[in-house]
Order: structure tokens, then sequence, then C-alpha cells
């Protein structure tokens, strides 16, 4: 008889024991998962991108604050976003769309905006969604950005309909402009010009992951997309440069940084590869880490990029 009631409360104890390890599991899978999203694509938690931060510009950037006017629109989930503009001194058709990298700001691309201002392009400097002066609660790591960046290309051409246009991008915004070139755009974007950027936002935050936390991909980083569908609207997987170049026609130039580990050098392959274009080309510099292609072999870099803007925009 004794046994007997044992066995019963056992019966019941282990049932409840699971669902407790259950519970607990998906409890700490729903919080790791949330205390990635925000760290990851949350300006006001603080963690990897902070706005409230003071930035120095001097030098390139100074030049760009200070010769440019603001610019701004309005998405299509309701965000008023803002550029920084310069115009030629004398009109031109020409124009270059810069997207600066994650947590950075437009001012950066001073450097990129002279060499394009020097051979005769306008410029428009874009603030990415959550950066800088743009609204915006999360960021999308270029998946959303690419609608931005179509609507910013839809008011040049609305300015100017005879207008030429490059897209061209750094880190966050090298993927942003590849997402971008997947878009149905007006003929007006003439090509591209990607620098650093990751094959998907899935393939970026794994690296990461084990960089910065050594956690595996499964089950965190699930758990963290998840949160970001929810919040965000998007998932990791689906916001793939990747994907998007397979249904692009445009030229693409892509350039990578042989010692670049924070976007691996290895996506440099993924992505050129994936892209369906006839027309693109890819520029590998040795000695470069992340974002540094350009001051590593600066000759090489802008030679490449001139050359190659020279076959598709007049």
């Amino acid at each position: 008889m004794e046994n007997t009631q044992r066995k019963k409360r056992a019966g019941k104890i282990v049932p409840i024991a699971l669902a407790a390890l259950v519970v607990l599991v998906f409890g700490v899978l729903a919080f790791a998962g949330n205390y990635l999203f925000h760290f990851a694509l949350d300006p006001e938690f603080g963690g990897m991108i902070d706005n409230s931060q003071q930035w120095d510009l001097e030098g390139d950037s100074a030049w760009l604050d200070e010769n440019s006017e603001d610019r701004w629109l309005t998405s299509q989930d309701g965000l008023k976003l803002h550029a920084l503009y310069l115009a030629q001194p004398q009109p031109s058709h020409k124009y270059a769309v810069l997207c600066h990298g994650y947590g950075s700001i437009p001012q950066y691309m001073g450097r990129s905006a002279v060499q394009f201002y020097d051979m005769g392009y306008n410029i428009l400097a874009p603030a990415a969604r959550a950066h800088e002066l743009s609204e915006g609660r999360y960021v999308s790591m270029g998946w959303l950005e690419r609608k931005d960046i179509a609507d910013w290309v839809g008011a040049l051409v609305e300015q100017d309909p005879e207008a030429q246009i490059v897209l061209y991008g750094i880190s966050m915004g090298g993927a942003t402009v590849m997402m971008t070139a997947g878009e149905e755009l007006p003929a007006n974007v003439k090509c591209v010009v990607e620098d650093c950027g990751y094959s998907s936002v899935w393939d970026e935050f794994a690296g990461q992951l084990r960089e910065l936390f050594n956690l595996p991909t499964f089950p965190v980083l699930d758990a963290a997309s998840l949160v970001t569908q929810a919040r965000a609207g998007f998932g990791f997987k689906e916001a793939s440069a990747v994907e998007q170049l397979k249904k692009t026609a445009l030229p693409v130039l892509f350039i990578h940084g042989e010692e670049d580990t924070f976007v691996p050098y290895y996506m440099l392959d993924l992505v050129y590869d994936a892209c369906a274009s006839p027309e693109k080309e890819r520029l590998s510099i040795p000695g470069a880490a992340h974002g540094e292609a350009s001051w590593e072999d600066p000759e090489l870099y802008w030679s490449t990029v001139e050359a190659f803007l020279g076959k598709h925009i007049k």
C-alpha cells in the first residue's frame, strides 16, 4: 500500500518537474533573445549603438557637415528621416547616395563624399533610421533601410528626372545598398558600390554571438530573431543581401579588406557569387581590416571605383 502511494506521488512529481524545466528553459531563452535584440538593435538600451554620444567632426567630416544642407522625408512606415545634401557648384545630373555604417552618422562618410564630389557627383548622405537625426525605435541592419534608400532615390528622381545615381555604402551601409539593389528601382539608378557589407543579418550576428559571448547560434539567435520579428517586423534570416542580390541586374562593385574579421572576408565570395548581374566586379584589399580598405590602399581603391563608375555613369 505504501509503495503504491509512493509511486503515485512520484508519478505526479515527474510531470511537474518536467513542466517546470520546460518553463525555465523557455524563460531563459526569452530573456537571452530579448537581451540580444535590445543590445544589438535598440539605441535606447545603450548596448552596441548609442545615439546619445557626442561626435567629433574633423577634416572631411567637418567639411561635409559645414557645406551640406538638411533634407528630410517621411518613410513608408511614418518616420521622419534626415540626410545631408551637397550639390555641385555647377548643375550636375550625377548623384552619389552614401550609406554609413552601424552606429555611425552621415558626416562620417565625409572622406567618401570628398572623393565623389571631386568626381562631379552631388552628394546625398542619409542618416539611417534610429541613427543621428532620423527617427526610429530600432535599427534593422539594412533590411527596412533598403526601402528608405529607395524612397531617397525617388526624391532625387523627382527633383531631377535626368538623375544618374550610384548607391554606395560601407559595412551596414554596404549591406543596405546590396539589399536595396534587389528592389524595383527607377532606371536612374545605374550601379552599386558596396564595401565590406555582410551576407545576411543572421550570418553577421552568428559571428558576433560567438565572438562577444562565446554562444552557439542555436537556440539563442533563433530566440533573438523571433523577438526581432515581433518587435521590429523582420527576422534575421529574411534580412539577406545574398537573396536580394539574386534579383538584381544592376552593375555591382564588391570591395572587401582581406584582414576583415568583423564582417569576415569570406562573405565577399557569398555576395559576389549570389549577384545575378552580368556586370559585377570585385576588389580585395590586402592588409585591410573592417572598413579600412580605402585607407589601406586609397589609390587602388578610388581608381577602381572611378573606373567602375565611368562604365555606367556618363
